[in-house]
């Protein structure tokens, strides 16, 4: 299942765009309020720092938001259809001239007598892209409450104008 954070100041109409967001493409959408209740119960420098700003009843400042939402981004990549062995799974292929017509086949794929099949995961051509894929350790340069903005820094997966869901690293 999908789920999305949003972002924004206080009265900004984040209620609004989640309702939106669960009506229109079924997406769970996670406040930071939620986020940050969950940091509390853990015992660490940084739920530390989150609770006396609870306490307080102040708002978080972005570089604790930065910290907290640290981790990895999780998209469908971009699908490339179907694909050969050379593209796939980087395969060699075969000698451009000297008469040959090898150039960009598999080759072969088993013996003969023994094992007499085609042994599991050899790399033959198929559908490529459109899985799951998820990126670690990117940076969050800067989050923009008023524009509703997270600046993260590195390749981010995925087609543009789609949806990322970013998960705290367990």
């Amino acid at each position: 299942m999908l789920k999305a954070i949003i972002f924004g100041a206080p009265g900004a109409g984040k209620g609004t765009y989640a309702s939106r967001l669960q009506a229109k493409l079924g997406v769970d959408v996670i406040s930071m309020g939620d986020i940050f209740r969950e940091l509390v119960k853990e015992q660490s420098e940084l739920s530390s720092k989150v609770k006396s700003y609870m306490e307080k009843g102040s708002l978080v400042p972005d570089d604790v938001v930065v910290e907290v939402l640290k981790g990895h981004l999780a998209k469908i990549s971009k699908g490339k259809g179907f694909q050969g062995v050379m593209k796939r799974h980087n395969y060699a292929g075969g000698p451009a001239t000297h008469g040959s017509t090898f150039y960009r086949a598999p080759g072969s794929i088993g013996a003969s007598s023994f094992p007499s099949r085609v042994w599991k995961n050899k790399g033959m051509p198929g559908h490529m892209g459109s899985e799951r894929v998820s990126v670690k350790n990117l940076k969050v340069i800067d989050v923009r409450v008023d524009q509703n903005l997270l600046l993260i820094l590195g390749a981010v997966p995925g087609a543009k104008g789609t949806y990322l869901e970013i998960r705290k690293e367990s």
